[in-house]
Protein backbone atom coordinates (compact mmCIF):
# COMPACT_ATOMS: atom_id res chain seq x y z
CA UNK A 1 0.00 0.00 0.00
CA UNK A 2 1.04 3.71 -0.78
CA UNK A 3 2.36 5.75 1.91
CA UNK A 4 -0.82 8.48 0.65
CA UNK A 5 -3.37 5.67 1.26
CA UNK A 6 -1.87 4.84 4.59
CA UNK A 7 -1.79 8.41 5.80
CA UNK A 8 -5.51 8.69 4.28
CA UNK A 9 -6.37 5.69 6.11
CA UNK A 10 -4.83 7.13 9.43
CA UNK A 11 -6.30 10.52 8.78
CA UNK A 12 -9.60 9.00 7.91
CA UNK A 13 -9.58 6.36 10.97
CA UNK A 14 -10.95 8.96 14.14
CA UNK A 15 -13.27 9.80 12.02
CA UNK A 16 -15.22 6.48 11.27
CA UNK A 17 -14.39 5.74 14.46
CA UNK A 18 -16.48 8.35 15.80
CA UNK A 19 -19.31 7.87 13.57
CA UNK A 20 -19.55 4.45 14.44
CA UNK A 21 -19.43 5.33 18.34
CA UNK A 22 -21.89 7.79 17.77
CA UNK A 23 -24.16 5.36 16.03
CA UNK A 24 -25.86 5.23 12.67
CA UNK A 25 -29.26 6.71 14.07
CA UNK A 26 -27.69 9.87 15.76
CA UNK A 27 -26.69 12.73 13.50
CA UNK A 28 -23.18 14.26 13.40
CA UNK A 29 -24.58 17.47 14.58
CA UNK A 30 -25.01 15.39 18.10
CA UNK A 31 -21.70 14.04 17.57
CA UNK A 32 -20.02 17.12 17.21
CA UNK A 33 -21.49 18.80 20.31
CA UNK A 34 -20.67 15.56 22.18
CA UNK A 35 -17.35 16.12 21.63
CA UNK A 36 -16.81 19.62 22.15
CA UNK A 37 -18.08 18.92 25.27
CA UNK A 38 -15.27 16.76 26.26
CA UNK A 39 -12.51 19.12 24.71
CA UNK A 40 -14.01 22.10 26.35
CA UNK A 41 -12.26 21.95 29.81
CA UNK A 42 -14.87 24.60 30.81
CA UNK A 43 -17.41 21.63 31.56
CA UNK A 44 -15.27 20.08 33.67
CA UNK A 45 -15.39 22.93 36.01
CA UNK A 46 -17.14 21.59 39.26
CA UNK A 47 -18.23 24.01 42.37
CA UNK A 48 -18.21 22.81 45.72
CA UNK A 49 -19.46 25.54 48.43
CA UNK A 50 -17.58 24.56 51.54
CA UNK A 51 -18.57 26.92 54.58
CA UNK A 52 -21.23 29.83 54.63
CA UNK A 53 -21.66 31.02 58.05
CA UNK A 54 -21.68 34.13 60.70
CA UNK A 55 -20.13 32.17 63.33
CA UNK A 56 -17.00 31.03 64.06
CA UNK A 57 -16.15 27.87 65.60
CA UNK A 58 -16.76 28.22 68.99
CA UNK A 59 -20.64 29.37 67.83
CA UNK A 60 -19.82 32.93 68.20
CA UNK A 61 -21.47 35.44 65.82
CA UNK A 62 -19.23 37.26 63.89
CA UNK A 63 -18.92 41.17 64.10
CA UNK A 64 -20.11 43.30 60.98
CA UNK A 65 -17.81 44.64 58.59
CA UNK A 66 -15.42 47.31 59.49
CA UNK A 67 -16.02 50.45 57.91
CA UNK A 68 -13.83 52.01 55.43
CA UNK A 69 -11.37 50.55 52.42
CA UNK A 70 -11.39 46.59 52.91
CA UNK A 71 -7.50 45.05 52.82
CA UNK A 72 -8.09 41.41 51.55
CA UNK A 73 -5.03 39.23 53.05
CA UNK A 74 -4.00 36.16 52.55
CA UNK A 75 -1.63 33.73 54.10
CA UNK A 76 -0.01 30.04 54.12
CA UNK A 77 1.29 28.77 57.06
CA UNK A 78 2.82 25.84 57.99
CA UNK A 79 3.54 24.12 61.17
CA UNK A 80 5.68 21.64 62.24
CA UNK A 81 3.99 18.03 63.99
CA UNK A 82 4.38 19.14 67.53
CA UNK A 83 4.09 22.46 66.95
CA UNK A 84 2.24 24.94 69.58
CA UNK A 85 0.72 28.84 68.50
CA UNK A 86 1.37 31.23 71.65
CA UNK A 87 -2.02 32.62 72.98
CA UNK A 88 -3.45 35.37 70.73
CA UNK A 89 -6.11 37.13 69.20
CA UNK A 90 -7.30 38.43 65.64
CA UNK A 91 -9.27 42.07 65.64
CA UNK A 92 -10.03 40.77 62.07
CA UNK A 93 -12.49 38.00 60.70
CA UNK A 94 -10.38 35.13 58.67
CA UNK A 95 -11.53 32.03 57.70
CA UNK A 96 -9.31 29.12 55.99
CA UNK A 97 -8.89 25.62 54.78
CA UNK A 98 -6.62 23.17 56.22
CA UNK A 99 -4.97 21.28 53.35
CA UNK A 100 -2.65 18.91 54.81
CA UNK A 101 -2.26 17.64 58.77
CA UNK A 102 -4.12 18.40 61.85
CA UNK A 103 -5.05 21.67 63.62
CA UNK A 104 -6.30 21.97 67.63
CA UNK A 105 -7.73 25.33 68.10
CA UNK A 106 -7.77 26.26 72.07
CA UNK A 107 -10.18 29.08 73.46
CA UNK A 108 -8.81 30.58 76.37
CA UNK A 109 -11.61 28.80 77.98
CA UNK A 110 -10.73 25.38 77.63
CA UNK A 111 -13.02 24.51 74.43
CA UNK A 112 -11.14 23.05 71.49
CA UNK A 113 -12.10 22.81 67.93
CA UNK A 114 -9.79 20.38 65.36
CA UNK A 115 -9.53 21.02 61.91
CA UNK A 116 -8.63 17.79 59.74
CA UNK A 117 -7.88 17.90 56.26
CA UNK A 118 -9.77 19.48 53.44
CA UNK A 119 -11.96 21.35 56.19
CA UNK A 120 -12.74 24.98 56.56
CA UNK A 121 -12.18 26.77 59.74
CA UNK A 122 -13.62 30.18 60.73
CA UNK A 123 -11.23 31.77 63.28
CA UNK A 124 -12.27 33.54 66.53
CA UNK A 125 -12.74 37.42 66.54
CA UNK A 126 -11.40 39.09 69.28
CA UNK A 127 -11.21 36.10 71.56
CA UNK A 128 -7.94 34.59 72.75
CA UNK A 129 -7.07 31.08 71.83
CA UNK A 130 -3.95 29.41 70.50
CA UNK A 131 -3.16 26.44 68.39
CA UNK A 132 -1.42 23.33 68.52
CA UNK A 133 -0.33 20.45 65.80
CA UNK A 134 -0.53 17.09 67.34
CA UNK A 135 -0.41 15.27 64.62
CA UNK A 136 2.28 13.46 62.78
CA UNK A 137 2.50 15.19 60.01
CA UNK A 138 3.13 19.15 59.17
CA UNK A 139 0.05 21.69 59.09
CA UNK A 140 -0.13 23.63 55.81
CA UNK A 141 -3.09 25.84 56.24
CA UNK A 142 -4.71 28.59 53.96
CA UNK A 143 -5.88 31.69 55.56
CA UNK A 144 -7.87 34.78 54.23
CA UNK A 145 -8.61 37.89 56.58
CA UNK A 146 -10.85 40.86 55.88
CA UNK A 147 -8.68 43.46 57.24
CA UNK A 148 -7.53 46.82 56.77
CA UNK A 149 -4.28 48.61 56.15
CA UNK A 150 -2.27 49.52 59.35
CA UNK A 151 -4.19 46.42 61.40
CA UNK A 152 -2.25 43.49 62.26
CA UNK A 153 -3.76 40.14 61.31
CA UNK A 154 -2.75 38.91 64.52
CA UNK A 155 -2.21 40.16 68.44
CA UNK A 156 -0.16 38.29 70.51
CA UNK A 157 -0.31 37.59 74.54
CA UNK A 158 2.90 36.28 75.41
CA UNK A 159 2.01 36.92 79.23
CA UNK A 160 -0.15 33.96 79.40
CA UNK A 161 2.04 30.60 79.17
CA UNK A 162 1.07 27.83 77.20
CA UNK A 163 1.26 24.13 79.24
Amino acid sequence: MSQKKLWMLAAIRPLVLTIVFCGATVGLTACDKANAQNDNPASAVKSEELIRTSQSWDGVELPDYLQGRPELVAVKYEFPAGQKLGWHHHPVMNYGILVQGELTIIGQDGRENTVHEGEVVVEMVNTIHHGENRGTKPVILYMFYLSQEGLPLAVQHPEIPLE
